[in-house]
């Protein structure tokens, strides 16, 4: 969602920086760590920079209340075109699932602030499907299982903005696999992941499944 179809103007590394002076860390020593690993669950990476599961938790928390406070400030909206381009696609007859690294708890409140409660029959988050986010594949999975909306899992088409993103399309067997430029990875990043496609902004997203 983030970086794709919702601009957040930064806001993970400002909760990131919240979750790492509530723990007395220096923000600073982790934070390209943190944008390396955009995309990926936010536990996972939290488990990866303090090492012990109590810590992680509580960055995790802390991370998720200080973006939730954001989000609630007002700091999100909607990329140019991207509820159209959602809207549009579903009538074509496509299913279109919203995914994300975020807590279930985040995920809501960012799709209330934008008012897309209503706009797709399913959201995943990590904890959905089983706990696992990307680059694990389960959350495409759970997506392609709980819709029965394809034959085929190379029916599938993944669009993302992070490197991420573009290996759990590829380990999720995906047909399309497509970065946008509109978020936390460059081209290049993309296609090293296994990117398809490199389009401008998911509103081009139409065009090339047509």
């Amino acid at each position: 969602m983030a970086g794709t179809t919702v601009a957040d103007g930064g806001l993970v590394e400002q909760a990131f920086t919240a979750a790492a002076r509530h723990l007395d860390a220096d923000p600073e020593q982790m934070i390209d760590y943190v944008r390396a690993t955009m995309g990926e669950s936010k536990i996972s990476v939290f488990r990866h920079l303090f090492g012990e599961e109590a810590k992680a938790q509580e960055a995790n928390k802390a991370f998720e209340a200080a973006y939730a406070e954001l989000v609630d400030g007002g700091r999100v909206h909607a990329l140019p075109g991207a509820r159209e381009t959602i809207e549009t696609l579903q009538a074509q007859g496509r299913t279109v699932v919203l995914t994300t690294g975020f807590a279930r708890a985040t995920q809501d409140a960012i799709l209330a602030a934008l008012g897309w409660q209503d706009l797709v029959p399913l959201t995943l988050c990590p904890a959905d499907a089983g706990g696992r986010g990307r680059p694990y594949p389960d959350m495409l999975l759970t997506a392609f299982l709980r819709t029965r909306a394809a034959d085929d899992v190379r029916q599938v088409a993944v669009v993302g903005d992070t490197s991420y993103d573009m290996l759990t399309g590829v380990r999720a067997g995906a047909g399309l696999v497509a970065g946008v430029l509109t978020g936390a990875h460059g081209a290049d990043a993309l296609r090293g992941a296994g990117a398809t496609h490199v389009l401008e902004s998911v509103d081009r997203l139409p065009g090339v499944l047509a």
